[in-house]
């Protein structure tokens, strides 16, 4: 019996590396995004940031996403200030750097430790907060998400700036869209979940078919998570087979290796 189909569902750009893996392991995959990125090209103030970076003690990258929508304002022949340290809470986002030419020999890189929980909760243990109080840090993040790290360097006595690079943009469901989720719905596939806001989205669109147990169907399908904030949220949606993994691409492709 063949595995089921492996459905990615971040942006299309962000799904290469995964589906290469995946497909290379010998697995099916479509990609099916539920969620686009949206840089934010008029941006005033993340330029006045950019113009002034030496003046920041660090700047906080908040996904992959910030750091792409952060160095494409730069010059291609741009280099990072060695002074000013970053900090990232993922595999994924370290990788984005290194892209761009940001690498641990040139400045340094503040990520957790414990990679079988990379978020803010975890982050913050590594940052020399005394050593940061009364400096400015920068933080580099999308139009929602959490403040617990921005709250708690101010807490800290750290100077703050939070400034949105990116937005989140939910596709249109379409009826190419429709037809997509209706025929991945009833095979019965394996979804790879990084964002917990896309599960609503998930389920909406379920709820637009004209299929009458599209929801439960959905619940019934397998999903496989890098975050537990994620799975926390999956289990509170009815979601019953969520599989918990490590962060970055390769921990999924094992998860996806094994039975559940």
């Amino acid at each position: 019996m063949s595995a089921p189909k492996v459905i990615i569902t971040r942006p299309a750009h962000q799904a290469q590396n995964l589906q290469v893996l995946l497909e290379t392991a010998g697995r099916s995959v479509a990609v099916f995004p539920l969620f686009e990125i949206a840089p934010i090209a008029h941006n005033p103030v993340l330029d006045q940031a950019l113009l002034n970076l030496s003046s920041y003690a660090m700047v906080v990258f908040v996904s992959p996403n910030a750091v792409d929508a952060f160095f494409m304002r730069q010059a291609s022949d741009w280099r990072w200030p060695t002074e000013v340290a970053i900090a990232v809470v993922g595999t994924a986002s370290r990788q984005a750097l290194y892209k761009h030419g940001a690498d641990d020999q040139s400045v340094r890189i503040f990520s957790p430790s414990n990679t079988e929980r990379t978020d803010s909760e975890t982050l913050l243990p590594e940052l020399d907060l005394p050593a940061l109080k009364s400096k400015k840090v920068l933080i580099v993040r999308a139009d929602s998400g959490r403040d617990f790290l921005a709250d708690s360097l101010r807490q800290a006595q750290v100077d703050v700036q939070a400034i949105t690079a990116y937005r989140r943009v939910t596709p249109q469901f379409d009826a190419t869209k429709q037809q997509e989720l209706q025929i991945y719905l009833n095979a019965g596939c394996d979804w790879v979940i990084t964002s917990s806001a896309v599960l609503s989205t998930l389920l909406n669109w379920c709820a637009q078919l004209d299929q009458a147990d599209a929801v439960a169907k959905m619940q019934q399908q397998h999903l496989f998570v890098p975050h537990f904030r994620i799975a926390e949220r999956a289990g509170e949606l009815g979601f019953k087979h969520v599989r918990l993994t490590a962060s970055g691409d390769e921990k999924l492709l094992l998860a996806l290796q094994s039975p559940l």
